[in-house]
């Protein structure tokens, strides 16, 4: 659209308004070509009151004063979980934002303090941003009580004088897992807190899955082994956003069963979501990002507080520009009422930005994912998703942003062209259906429980026979491969760490394996491991961090570091990757329509030969690389194909190569509708004749070595995972394959053969259609 047009717009739709409800809102874009075209299907999602409870116990004489000075009555949630951690059950609390958890899970620790001035508590959080959001809920709290429970953070910001009276006097200690790796090791400055922990609270416990959730794990259980040298056995409160699988998340989480309590009683206004498809006729006329900066505009302008949600630190700051461009074109004077906020920028910037939103005197806001977890910046009327965030479990974080009280709000997904995204622009029944995700973390990777090992044993003494309780039955086969490297001692209390390093030095809590940094002028962008190193960071490749673009240089092997520099170039790379699969053990199969699926663990061979520069999809040169293969040991799934099958697939004349690269493609791409995971989490290998199998078949493995789950939650929802991959391919309205359904981002053959029609036969017999 053209400045003229777009000023006539605004000027069209909002000439003399000044403020546009949200009901209005949807009637005006309803009734305008310009954004009616793109709209896929509106879900009006009812509203409901509020539903409170009534203690079992009553709670202390000052929490109820204080609760009745604000004007607080307790929902049905937050009563139920309060009972039950009063009675001493571990709890998770599964309700949408802005609900009331951080009340319901600190007030318990009100009554603990004052039946027991002495008891302490931990509160985990995954941001530092979270954290001291909190510490000001946890201060007002205790102010307003005048029970002097001293919240105070420990982390990375905190000054060194102020460490040791934190130590010893705070009684409500607020982290993040990295900071808890470290303060382990000297617990025995911590004493006095271990001795009288009653509590701990984990806050946006779904954040803890795949690699890091597994070493979350595994870091809670070094936790409770050091609580139980010290005498202390404390009781966990779990907050999370809507998970299919609470309890087991939980018990995998923490080692413990869990009361569960998803059924929120907080009030709740009419919702209005937009399914709003770019693509909806194929192909896109605007960029994704040129419809969310439109539609943010136009919110604005209507006077309308909206949060858009990017993906990228660079789109951040582009899609405000551009959003503050289109207000100017309608010659308005709000465009200093939209900011961006992401992470880099200072702690009194972005809490500036928090304060003017809370304020009502931003009107627009863009920002990364930082603002989907529960940082208060109070209420807005419409939230703007610029593509699917990844996980149903964040997209109702993101629109839970929206909404004050009981009045109506306003929720719009603009989809990419990726397949899950289509397949819900296409599928709104799917899309708005209960949750679909199961958070996958696991405590048996051996190559996760060896270096939380090593932190166990420089913590307190190893024992094999009662440290089971903790690190499982394989814990001998780690203590004797660590004491052959010289890196555990066996002496007459059991095994102590002897490495030269310190063991939390040496583990990441974010990988397996060796770790190596992405480094720009001595900054570090990221740390990845040497398999994504090889796929993502070789010499030559361009990557993207933060929606910044980098030229990798070259490699410092001895200092495992990646050196790029800043770069500005219209092309892409890609590798070219040769993948071998070698079945090491086959576990467990099953029957499943046309194929034997087979689940086990596998041998994944990598080998990068060189790799492309791209400019929209075509190729535009080839450089060769000269690179170590990388093997790994992971979990996989294959499907191993029967010959009727095939061969009724080849009688239609299609390519047997390219059926089973686009089925492999495709089943991988709708994975993370079931199971918490990317795309890129996950590996393929097809092949026509395999030569262990004797049979066409499909791998699909784990990506991380060890593997954390995934393949074996996918063994189990194949069905389901091959049913919506099926629907996708045959109802995509392309003629031979796209980005929409069987094309791969991260295809290493450049998504070549692929054969549409015969993927979708063979997804139709795997899914029993």
């Amino acid at each position: 659209m053209n400045r003229i047009s777009q000023a006539f717009l605004f000027s069209l739709i909002f000439s003399g308004v000044k403020h546009v409800s949200v009901a209005e809102f949807l009637e005006i874009i309803g009734e305008n070509s310009r954004f009616s075209r793109y709209i896929a299907h509106i879900k009006v999602i009812p509203g409901h009151d509020a539903v409170f409870g009534e203690l079992q116990e009553p709670l202390p004489e000052p929490v109820e004063k204080y609760l009745d000075n604000i004007g607080i009555r307790l929902y049905s949630h937050q009563t139920k979980a309060i009972d039950a951690v009063n009675s001493g059950q571990d709890t998770i609390l599964c309700t949408p934002t802005a609900s009331g958890k951080t009340l319901a899970f600190l007030l318990p620790y009100c009554k603990m303090r004052m039946q027991d001035p002495s008891a302490t508590a931990l509160a985990i959080y995954p941001a530092k941003a979270l954290t001291r959001d909190q510490l000001t809920n946890a201060k007002a709290i205790s102010e307003a009580t005048k029970i002097p429970f001293n919240p105070a953070i420990y982390d990375g910001d905190t000054p060194r004088h102020d460490r040791p009276a934190i130590r010893n006097k705070a009684g409500l200690v607020l982290t993040n897992p990295h900071e808890l790796h470290h303060i382990l090791p000297w617990h025995h400055q911590w004493s006095v807190f271990f001795s009288h922990l009653k509590y701990i609270i984990i806050d946006e416990a779904h954040q803890y899955r795949g690699i890091f959730g597994s070493h979350m794990a595994l870091l809670i259980r070094r936790l409770l082994r050091i609580c139980a040298h010290y005498g202390s056995h404390p009781t966990f409160f779990l907050s999370s956003a809507t998970l299919a699988n609470p309890n087991e998340f939980a018990k995998e989480l923490i080692g413990r069963d869990f009361q569960v309590i998803d059924t929120s009683g907080a009030p709740a206004g009419v919702r209005y979501f937009i399914l709003y498809n770019p693509y909806i006729g194929g192909f896109a006329e605007k960029s994704v990002y040129t419809e969310s900066a439109t539609l943010l505009a136009s919110l604005v302008e209507a006077e309308l507080q909206t949060l858009c949600f990017t993906g990228s630190r660079k789109m951040t700051e582009v899609v405000t520009t551009w959003a503050r461009e289109r207000l100017n074109e309608g010659n308005s004077n709000r465009n200093d009422k939209i900011a961006a906020y992401r992470a880099g920028y200072l702690p009194e910037e972005r809490r500036n930005l928090e304060h003017r939103l809370k304020k009502g005197e931003l009107k627009g806001i863009v920002s990364t994912n930082a603002l989907e977890l529960g940082i208060d910046i109070g209420s807005l009327d419409a939230v703007v998703m610029t593509g699917y965030p990844g996980t149903m479990m964040s997209t109702w974080q993101q629109t839970g942003r929206a909404g004050r009280g009981a009045g109506p709000s306003l929720a719009i997904l603009v989809s990419f062209q990726n397949p899950l995204d289509q397949y819900f622009m296409d599928h709104p029944e799917e899309f708005f259906g209960s949750s679909h995700e199961h958070a996958i973390i696991t405590t048996k990777n051996p190559y996760i429980l060896s270096g939380e090992l090593l932190c166990a044993a420089a913590e307190l003494p190893l024992n094999p026979a009662l440290d089971t309780r903790w690190f499982g039955n394989r814990i001998q086969e780690h203590i004797n491969a660590f004491t052959d490297a010289n890196l555990l001692t066996k002496t007459n209390r059991g095994y102590v760490y002897s490495g030269r390093k310190r063991a939390v030095e040496l583990v990441s809590l974010s990988g397996t394996g060796e770790t190596w940094t992405i480094e720009e002028r001595g900054r570090v962008l990221e740390t990845v491991d040497l398999g994504q190193a090889c796929r993502e960071a070789h010499p030559g490749a361009v990557i993207i961090h933060q929606g910044e673009k980098y030229l990798v240089n070259w490699w410092d092997h001895g200092h495992h570091r990646i050196l790029a520099d800043a770069a500005d170039v219209e092309y892409y790379t890609r590798p070219n990757q040769q993948t071998t699969v070698t079945i090491i053990k086959d576990t467990i199969s099953k029957i499943v329509p046309g194929a034997v699926l087979h689940l086990g663990e596998v041998e994944v061979s990598e080998t990068c030969s060189g790799y492309r520069k791209i400019v929209r999809q075509t190729t535009i040169g080839s450089e060769p690389l000269v690179l170590p293969p990388i093997t790994f040991t992971t979990s996989a799934l294959w499907m191993v194909f029967d010959q009727d099958t095939i061969t009724k697939i080849s009688d239609n004349s299609c390519d047997i190569t390219g059926t089973l690269h686009g089925a492999e493609h495709a089943l991988i791409a709708m994975t993370p509708f079931f199971v918490l995971c990317d795309r890129w989490d996950l590996g393929g290998l097809s092949t026509a004749i395999d030569h262990q199998t004797g049979s066409a078949t499909i791998y699909i493995y784990d990506g991380y070595e060890g593997g954390v789950g995934l393949a074996e939650r996918a063994f189990e929802l194949f069905l389901d995972i091959s049913r919506i991959a099926a629907t996708l391919v045959t109802e995509c309205k392309c003629a031979s394959g796209c980005p929409a359904c069987i094309h791969s981002p991260k295809c290493g053959n450049d998504n070549q053969p692929l054969d549409k029609a015969g993927t979708s036969m063979l997804l139709k017999k795997l899914a029993g259609l």
